[in-house]
């Protein structure tokens, strides 16, 4: 296996990544959506997290002021449980830092509680409940927070093997 790199999502990136949405959620986001944030958000960073010319995973958020909130984040089905949910996260949180972030949000599925283990390894913590939240079967969301703390994902990302996966607004 070759080394994982971290780049800004490219409009050329669209296509794969609306394949791994496809593989991995139940109402995914389309080519469109990620083409309007890509040039028309300009709160938007999306990443990608390749190898070997192949993206793995992807990542994105909304940085605004000093908040940063997760909009979404998937490993393609085939390389999750190796830690690269956990790697990818890691790698947000530190540019979301970088960017001048001082705390992160997300919503996550009240269901998916491998990604809930995820969050709270990175220091991630319950908030409330957004009711109905998920277009396709009406499930509610956990809102979580965390302050981006460097010594969090530092030891977040070297702990544990298990990861979580994106859940879209």
């Amino acid at each position: 296996m070759g080394q994982l790199e971290f780049r800004s999502m490219t409009l050329d990136d669209v296509d794969a990544i609306v394949g791994i949405e496809q593989e991995v959620f139940a109402a995914p986001w389309t080519a469109e959506a990620f083409q309007n944030e890509l040039k028309q958000n300009m709160f938007a960073k999306y990443m990608v997290m390749e190898m070997d010319g192949v993206i793995l995973g992807y990542g994105g958020m909304w940085l605004i002021v000093d908040e940063a909130h997760v909009t979404n984040i998937a490993i393609r089905e085939p390389y999750q449980g190796q830690g690269l949910g956990r790697r990818l996260l890691g790698e947000m949180m530190k540019t979301a830092h970088w960017l001048g972030a001082r705390r992160m949000t997300l919503e996550v599925r009240v269901s998916n509680e491998r990604a809930q283990r995820l969050y709270r390894r990175f220091g991630f913590a319950p908030s409330g409940l957004r009711p109905g939240y998920y277009s396709d079967n009406r499930e509610d969301a956990l809102i979580m927070w965390a302050d981006l703390n460097p010594e969090v994902w530092t030891q977040a990302e070297t702990a544990g093997t298990s990861e979580g996966e994106r859940e879209q607004p």
